[in-house]
């Protein structure tokens, strides 16, 4: 489809890779509505869009709150008349241990990472459909194809086959709906690891490439294709590999580490 002229809404446009993507769809001329908590990360990014002279509206919204999620759809529909894309980047990581997890934090996370998605979904699909056309792009994980991240990767094979479920609900519609998949990317859950990583921007043109020629999946960086294809064929070698006890307690060590820190750091 061609983007210039078309309205996209953004949830979890404040994150990184929400950002990157609030960037990549205003350089192809698209009317953004930035999504987020009200936070300086927020502002920052409509301050950003205010000096570049971007068509943009702001709508601060909590994913956990279905009246958000209606307001949200509502004002831009007021504004703009039409929503023509839109991009779930919003998400919330856990401890690899479920047992690391207060309740609280498991009801977040489900709460963010996939029942944001479903809802807003679920909002802005009457109009695309009266419309006849539109793109949903949803951004999962690469722990959505491999269980090795508690309640983080359940939130992202949810969200995988949710997203399956609304394509072929919508394809007669002309509505795309798109997975992208990241492995590790410079992001601030992913703080703790090396600047070495790939930054938000390789999910953000994946992104813009995914709405302008839809697909089912689309795993970035490329690297992290041969391993989800060996999860998905070989789930007992994955079972034994990550059913390790010594690979169990590795994979444990920074995320408790990194917990320590910041509960040791002063409010």
């Amino acid at each position: 489809m061609s983007l210039r002229g078309a309205v996209a809404i953004v949830a979890g446009a404040s994150g990184a890779i929400g950002a990157a993507t609030c960037r990549a769809l205003a350089a192809q001329g698209v009317h953004v509505v930035f999504a987020s908590l009200d936070d300086p990360m927020l502002q920052a990014l409509v301050a950003e869009a205010r000096a570049d002279q971007i068509s943009h509206l702001a709508v601060p919204t909590d994913l956990r709150s279905r009246n958000d999620i209606d307001r949200l759809v509502a004002t831009t529909l007021e504004t703009f008349g039409r929503i023509d894309i839109l991009v779930n980047t919003a998400g919330i990581g856990s401890s690899p241990a479920m047992c690391d997890s207060s309740d609280a934090e498991l009801e977040d996370v489900v709460a963010i990472n996939l029942l944001g998605p479903a809802r807003l979904m679920h909002a802005v699909l009457p109009t695309m459909k009266a419309q006849r056309r539109g793109s949903i792009v949803n951004v999962g994980s690469i722990a959505g194809e491999a269980g090795v991240m508690g309640i983080y990767s359940a939130s992202k094979f949810g969200l995988r086959g949710l997203t399956d479920s609304v394509r072929r609900e919508v394809k007669s519609f002309n509505i795309g709906v798109t997975l992208i998949e990241p492995g590790f990317i410079r992001t601030a859950m992913n703080a703790q690891m090396t600047n070495r990583l790939p930054g938000p921007e390789i999910v953000a043109d994946a992104i813009v490439d995914a709405i302008q020629r839809p697909r089912r999946t689309r795993i970035v960086p490329a690297n992290y294709i041969l391993p989800a294809l060996i999860a998905r064929s070989f789930p007992a070698l994955v079972d034994a590999v990550f059913g390790n006890a010594r690979i169990q307690k590795r994979l444990n060590r920074d995320a408790r580490a990194a917990r320590s820190a910041n509960a040791a750091e002063p409010s």
